[in-house]
């Protein structure tokens, strides 16, 4: 990671954490209410080399829903508050806290669980794994999800090869814009 990007993403994170604080109030305040259970969702994925780190999100499921990739979580599971919080991609605030850790950036490959084998061999094998995980990427604002592991990682890989401030500045207003 440059030191350019590690500006962008500790300044970023910080700005954009104080630009919607009031939003990820009223957020929190909507998961508190819609149903019982923690209003933050801590899960273990992998990082950078490999690395597990605990990735953070509003929580959006009933408590107890296993813990399954996104694409193969049954819909009756997402609370109503959290179809609203998903559609207008309000979950992932509190990953900003990861950026501000150091454990992700703004922009890169999506992080996905320990589980998720196949996606990580993919990875592994196209150096994706070298990078820190992004709160949105190239394969997001594609509609690439981690239901075709082998085409998520190769984008990723493209993501890698052309990585540059411009690009992750379209990727975040891409990520903003699609939703």
């Amino acid at each position: 990671m440059t030191t350019a990007k590690k500006i962008f993403d500790l300044a970023g994170a910080a700005v954009l954490l104080v630009a919607t604080s009031p939003i990820l109030l009223l957020a929190i305040l909507a998961v508190r209410a819609s149903s019982p259970g923690p209003v933050i969702f801590s899960q273990t994925r992998i990082g950078r080399e490999g690395a597990l780190f605990r990735c953070h999100k509003l929580r959006t499921m009933y408590q107890g829903t296993p813990s399954l990739p996104s694409h193969e979580t049954p819909a009756s599971a997402v609370t109503s508050v959290g179809k609203s919080l998903r559609k207008f991609k309000l979950d992932e605030l509190p990953q900003l806290w990861n950026v501000l850790c150091g454990e992700m950036s703004l922009v890169g490959p999506r992080p996905c669980l320990p589980t998720q084998t196949e996606l990580i061999e993919f990875r592994r094998r196209l150096g994706v794994l070298q990078a820190l995980p992004g709160m949105t990427g190239l394969a997001q604002i594609r509609g690439i999800d981690m239901s075709n592991p082998r085409l998520l990682a190769d984008t990723d890989a493209i993501y890698l090869r052309t990585a540059s401030f411009w690009l992750d500045l379209r990727i975040l207003f891409g990520t903003l814009y699609r939703s």
